[in-house]
């Protein structure tokens, strides 16, 4: 593994605590501001989708209607169910949204080493950073999870304590392989700094670098942030709204509010991570030398946010919700294994570059080593197929039907027939029968083998 660079924070800690003060509001109202337009933006999107309108009644072209719903929302009346825990009850909303708000602390908006003036006072463009930033974030992540499953539990209902169970079950799953999604990260910049991680893809940002992983966290974000097509916590189909469906007025606002402000904190550290952060993009940086500078870096990190909650929306817009087994199968049987076989071949390519290997080499043995685990699979699947294929045979095989089975005479299933039933002999065979005489044969020969006569 990588040994994780000195970072250098020297730069942070030293503000005064009123520009400290004002830095976090900066965040706050970043956060807000930006979740009242994505409300907006996701109404306007998906009725564009859909060939509809959207609002366009509240402010210029509607965008006030997200402040309109949160004003409505206040107003209504603040319902508590008799069978909840009302202490939890209430509490459950305020741990939903308060460390949605956390992780923002430490996204760089812009370098560390491009300090700008704040009424005379220089400082950095980022609240805070830390040795260890990409871990606090998955703490902070992991304790907002915490207000979802305390509601449905609180609620004293059956839907939403289904609800509830429902996230807890997606944030162990998904976090997995969130969480090797971020290694793979930390090995090739070396640090869990998040100014550092940025710094590190001056050359090339990590989305060209480690394309799995991109892919990998964009699946898991939807998963964390309860969005459609992941939306089973909430799922109105068959949970009536799921963990929310007790909460009404301000403490049901607030959970919607923790849902938007998630996906901003994902968007930003998905930036961050893997599309350079504040970076201009390519074109831009190699003829303009300042486009990294001043207050630009806010500029191009503002513009990366904003297209990946258009890719939220996007999806909500697209995609029908997933089963529920679905869901799990995809986090346990497929994200999981896919993230930690990725980053195994991260660390050995990692580990080749640290020996100075060449890169043609490190190709042809990276190269072998996924093409023996194709061939590999190829193998079991051919198997695998095989034994279903013998498998199947062996159910589609008829089986006699016995209408007396059972002890009582059942009609046949479809896709079975009755046995032939033997021809009904005449009145007069049956006497000739019972008085001894020749019996006569269904085609119309004689007990004797003789052809019987007409006469």
């Amino acid at each position: 593994m990588v040994p994780l660079a000195a970072e250098d924070l020297s730069m942070f800690g030293r503000d005064p605590w009123w520009l400290v003060a004002f830095k976090a509001v900066f965040c706050f109202a970043f956060l807000m501001v930006t979740v009242l337009l994505a409300i907006v933006w996701e109404r306007k999107v998906v009725a564009w989708m859909q060939l509809r309108i959207g609002p366009n009644r509240n402010g210029p072209w509607g965008l006030l209607q997200s402040l309109a719903d949160g004003v409505k929302l206040m107003l209504k009346e603040d319902v508590i169910v008799k069978r909840a825990d009302k202490v939890v009850y209430i509490l459950a909303p305020v741990i939903a949204a308060i460390p949605a708000f956390m992780a923002i602390a430490v996204i760089p908006f812009g370098p560390a080493g491009n300090e700008v003036s704040i009424f005379g006072h220089r400082t950095t463009m980022q609240l805070t950073d830390l040795p260890i930033a990409m871990l606090y974030i998955l703490a902070v992540a992991s304790v907002g999870i915490y207000g979802i499953v305390l509601a449905g539990w609180s609620s004293g209902s059956t839907y939403p304590l289904l609800g509830g169970l429902r996230s807890c079950a997606q944030m162990i799953s998904y976090e997995i392989a969130m969480g090797a999604a971020f290694a793979s990260v930390f090995l090739y910049s070396g640090s869990m700094s998040t100014s550092a991680i940025v710094e590190a893809q001056a050359d090339r940002w990590y989305v060209l670098l480690l394309p799995v992983s991109f892919i990998i966290y964009i699946v898991t974000m939807i998963g964390e942030t309860n969005r459609a097509p992941f939306d089973m916590p909430e799922s109105e189909g068959d949970l009536v709204g799921g963990f929310n469906t007790e909460y009404s007025s301000i403490k049901f606002a607030m959970f919607m509010l923790a849902e938007y402000i998630n996906m901003v904190t994902v968007s930003a550290v998905s930036a961050t991570l893997f599309l350079g952060g504040w970076r201009a993009p390519y074109p831009i940086s190699t003829f303009w030398e300042g486009a990294n500078h001043g207050w630009w870096p806010m500029l191009w990190f503002v513009i990366k946010v904003q297209l990946l909650l258009f890719f939220f929306i996007w999806l909500r817009g697209s995609l029908p919700r997933v089963r529920y087994d679905q869901l799990m199968k995809l986090g346990w049987k497929v994200l999981i294994p896919v993230s930690v076989v990725w980053l195994m071949l991260v660390a050995t390519v990692r580990a080749m570059r640290n020996e100075d290997y060449e890169f043609t080499s490190i190709a042809l043995y990276v190269g072998g080593g996924v093409i023996a685990l194709l061939l590999l699979s190829v193998v079991v699947d051919i198997f695998r197929d095989r034994r279903e294929k013998e498998a199947a045979a062996e159910e589609e095989k008829p089986v006699a039907f016995d209408p007396m089975a059972g002890g009582f005479p059942v009609p046949p299933l479809p896709g079975q027939s009755l046995p032939p039933v033997p021809r009904r002999r005449s009145r007069q065979e049956r006497e000739l029968i019972v008085s001894g005489g020749p019996d006569t044969q269904s085609d119309g020969t004689r007990s004797d083998g003789k052809e019987a006569s007409d006469g």
